[in-house]
């Protein structure tokens, strides 16, 4: 983006993805802040990979225990569990949420060599990745720049083959019973064995299908949160965990809180992500 920031204060927006790419992008999004005063943000886990671009100034990361300056290039893989973010100025950045197969349908990376990683995207998607920089510095509008986006996608998408079809038809079947099935119905829907079905999830998510699915039905509790008033007890049931003791053990691995303590409504990188809104400031 070649035009300062004109946000004085945070500023989030989801763009869904176009038609002809749904099956490959889940949504762009936009996140600007032009306060640099450092704030430690926490990104939870929501099943989507993601490419991102820094057009303001670099953040740093805090996955393993150690704070590390990230590159204005990412690639973040399939996270099990929530890590730090925090600005080290102006924060501004363009991300690219990807389906959870949209990585290797575009790029035929293998997802399990960047589980819990964030890593510079250059490096594992190779040179085509320079384009996408030149896109995000040429455009001076938030439009602009999606739909750039978007036109340098679609000369990376090819057709499924039979093998990714069956992997996209087990996760539609995730998303459909919102994360509660059987690992053997998800190798049955692939049509191979649970052994396979593992190393095909790992290859082409990040994940086994039982970690995948663990994902996928605790992020409905955000949606359950968010569009209902309900009581835990009956958020739990609806989610599918054995009792509330269950629950409060998922969510706290995944967000390092109770849900009792956790500010649902805070306008925050997590929640935005989580809440998938079109976006908040």
């Amino acid at each position: 983006m070649n035009s300062p920031l004109k946000q004085s204060r945070p500023f989030f927006r989801r763009v869904d993805a176009p038609n002809d790419l749904s099956d490959v992008i889940e949504c762009f999004w936009i996140v600007e802040d032009a306060q640099d005063t450092p704030q430690r943000r926490k990104i939870i886990p929501d099943g989507f990979p993601e490419i991102i671009f820094h057009y303001g100034d670099p953040y740093r990361t805090n996955i393993t225990g150690t704070w590390e300056l990230q590159s204005d290039n990412l690639l973040a893989g399939q996270g099990t569990r929530h890590f730090y973010l925090e600005n080290t100025g102006v924060s501004a950045m363009v991300g690219i949420k990807l389906r959870p197969t949209g990585v290797t349908r575009l790029f035929d990376l293998d997802m399990s060599t960047v589980t819990d990683q964030v890593v510079e995207a250059r490096e594992v998607l190779g040179d085509r990745v320079t384009r996408f920089q030149e896109v995000v510095r040429e455009c001076s509008t938030h439009d602009s720049l999606v739909a750039n986006l978007a036109d340098e996608l679609r000369t990376l998408k090819r057709s499924p083959t039979r093998g990714t079809t069956g992997i996209e038809n087990a996760v539609a079947l995730i998303f459909r019973e919102r994360g509660m099935v059987p690992v053997g119905s998800v190798a049955t829907t692939i049509g191979v064995g649970e052994r396979q079905a593992e190393r095909l999830f790992r290859k082409w998510i990040g994940l086994g299908p039982k970690a995948y699915c663990r994902i996928v039905r605790f992020n409905q509790v955000f949606r359950l949160v968010t569009t209902r008033s309900v009581p835990w007890a009956e958020i739990t049931y609806l989610t599918g965990y054995y009792d509330q003791s269950h629950f409060i053990r998922d969510f706290r691995a995944f967000t390092g809180e109770d849900p009792s303590q956790y500010y649902f409504e805070e306008k925050n990188m997590a929640n935005f992500f989580l809440r998938k809104v079109d976006g908040f400031e």
